[in-house]
C-alpha cells in the first residue's frame, strides 16, 4: 500500500492522483481511522511496557507482593483485551481503505478519462498489402490444421483452444526467441508456480476496484490461479533485503495465463484473441529508484526489439491515467497490426510499479550507505502468445493458405519456413 506517512503529509495529491485513474477514496475516514488506531497503539504499547516492569518486578517480590503484582497484571490483561478489541477490527478497515488507494502516475503520464485518451507514441513498419482476399485468423489456423477451437469448447467451454502441429511448434519457437533475446539483456529464465497466496495476489495489486471478479480463485485453498507470471516474478523476494549491488534483478519467466474475461461477453468471439486460457513469455525487473525509469525504457524496447524481429508492423501506445489499473504508475502498450479486422490489437504492455508493489511485499534493498529502501519493480510482456500467433498468421498469409514463418523463428521451427494447409 502506498506510504501512511506520505498520506498524512499530502492529502490532497492521494485524492487528485486517485480521481486521475476513476477511483474515490475516502480521505475523511482514512484520518479518523488512523488517529484511533495510532491513539490506541500509544495505549497498547503503554500496557506492554507496564508488564514488563512488572515482570521484572515478579523475581524480587516477596510472596505477599508477588499475589498483588499478579492481580495487578490480571487487570492489566484485561485491559489490553478490551483495546485490542477495539484496536483489531480498527486497524483492519483501515488496511482495507488504504489496500484501495491507487499507486499515483508519474507526472510525465497524461491525464485521461479513458483509453480513448491514450497518446500514440510512434507506428512502426509498413502494412502488408494483399492482392487477394485475406483470411482471419481463424480460417487460416483451420486450413493450417493449428488451432482447434471447436473441441476446446467441447472439453472446456467457450473461449479456450488446442495448438496442434505447427501451432505448438510456433508456439514453443516463440517461447524460445523470447527467452533467447531477453538473455542478452541480463534476464534470468524462470517457470513459475501458478497458484499464488491471497497475500501475494493483493500484493501484487489485483484484487482491489473489481479486479477479485477477473481472476480464477480456489476458496478451499486461498488460492488464486495466476494471469501473469509477473504475479508469481514479483512476489520471488517477498520479504526480503537485497544489496544495491545484486540490483537490477531481472527475470523472464515463461507459463500460461488464466483469465475470467469477465464483462467481455460479445466481444472477440470469434478466434483466439480473448480467451480464458493463454501462454505468455514475461519480463521482470527489480532494481533502484535511481534506475526505474531506465529500466522502463530497456523493458520497451526489448519488446520493439522483439516485434521488429518478427517484421510485424506496430504501435507505441502511453496509456492515460484512466487506463492505468492500480498498479502502474506508467504504462506503454504495443499493439499489433491485425489486416483481418483493419486495426492495431494490444499484444504488450510495460509498467513500472515504482515501490507500490515492494511496499507490500516487503522486498527492499540496502543501499551504499546502509539505509534501507524499497525496491521498484517493473513487467514487460516478452510474447502473449496466443496474440502473437494472430499478428504473425494474419501478416504473414499467402493466396493459398499458407503461411510464412519469421526468419527469426526458423531455427526453432525444424527446418521449416513455411506453414502448408492440410490435405
Amino acid at each position: 500500500m502506498i506510504d501512511i506517512k506520505s498520506f498524512r503529509e499530502q492529502p490532497q495529491f492521494f485524492r487528485d492522483a486517485a480521481r486521475a485513474k476513476n477511483i474515490e477514496i475516502e480521505t475523511d475516514r482514512i484520518f479518523e481511522l488512523d488517529r484511533r488506531v495510532r491513539s490506541l497503539k500509544t495505549e497498547l504499547d503503554g500496557i506492554k511496557a507496564q508488564k514488563n516492569e512488572a515482570s521484572k518486578d515478579i523475581t524480587k517480590a516477596t510472596a505477599e507482593q508477588r499475589q498483588l503484582v499478579i492481580e495487578s497484571m490480571r487487570l492489566i490483561d484485561r485491559k489490553a483485551e478490551t483495546l485490542e478489541s477495539e484496536y483489531n477490527p480498527l486497524l483492519e478497515e483501515l488496511s482495507e481503505l488504504l489496500y484501495k488507494i491507487p499507486n499515483p502516475a508519474l507526472s510525465d503520464v497524461k491525464i485521461g478519462q479513458s483509453e480513448a485518451e491514450n497518446e500514440v507514441v510512434r507506428e512502426v513498419g509498413d502494412r502488408p498489402v494483399f492482392d487477394f482476399k485475406t483470411r482471419d485468423h481463424q480460417e487460416l489456423g483451420e486450413i493450417l490444421g493449428i488451432i482447434d477451437t471447436e473441441r476446446a469448447t467441447k472439453v472446456s467451454g467457450a473461449r479456450f483452444v488446442y495448438f496442434t502441429g505447427d501451432g505448438a511448434l510456433l508456439e514453443f519457437a516463440l517461447v524460445q526467441y523470447a527467452m533467447s533475446v531477453a538473455a542478452r539483456h541480463g534476464f534470468i529464465p524462470a517457470t513459475v508456480p501458478h497458484l499464488v497466496s491471497a497475500r501475494v495476489m493483493r500484493a501484487m495489486g489485483y484484487l482491489e476496484h473489481g479486479g477479485h471478479d477477473e481472476i480464477y480463485y480456489l476458496p478451499k485453498d486461498n488460492l488464486y490461479l495466476i494471469g501473469t507470471a509477473e504475479q508469481s516474478l514479483g512476489a520471488m523476494h517477498m520479504d526480503e533485503t537485497l544489496a544495491a549491488k545484486q540490483l537490477p534483478i531481472r527475470y523472464i519467466g515463461y507459463s500460461p495465463c488464466y483469465r475470467r474475461e469477465a464483462g467481455s461477453y460479445g466481444k472477440d468471439t470469434r478466434g483466439i484473441i480473448r480467451v480464458h486460457q493463454f501462454d505468455k513469455v514475461e519480463m521482470f525487473s527489480f532494481t533502484t529508484p535511481e534506475e526505474s525509469d531506465n529500466e522502463h525504457q530497456l523493458l520497451l524496447s526489448i519488446e520493439e526489439e522483439l516485434m521488429q524481429g518478427l517484421g510485424i508492423p506496430y504501435r507505441v501506445i502511453k496509456q492515460c491515467t484512466g487506463d492505468l489499473g492500480l498498479p502502474a504508475a506508467r504504462k506503454f502498450d504495443i499493439e499489433a497490426w491485425i489486416p483481418s479486422q483493419e486495426k492495431y490489437r494490444e499484444t504488450h504492455s510495460t509498467s513500472t510499479c515504482t515501490d507500490f508493489q515492494s511496499r507490500r511485499l516487503n522486498t527492499r534493498y540496502k543501499d551504499a550507505e546502509g539505509e534501507t529502501k524499497f525496491v521498484h519493480t517493473l513487467n514487460g510482456t516478452a510474447f502473449a502468445i496466443g496474440r502473437t500467433l494472430v499478428a504473425i498468421l494474419e501478416n504473414y498469409q499467402r493466396q493459398d493458405g499458407s503461411v510464412n514463418i519469421p526468419s527469426v523463428l526458423e531455427p526453432y521451427m525444424a527446418g521449416k519456413t513455411h506453414l502448408q494447409p492440410r490435405k
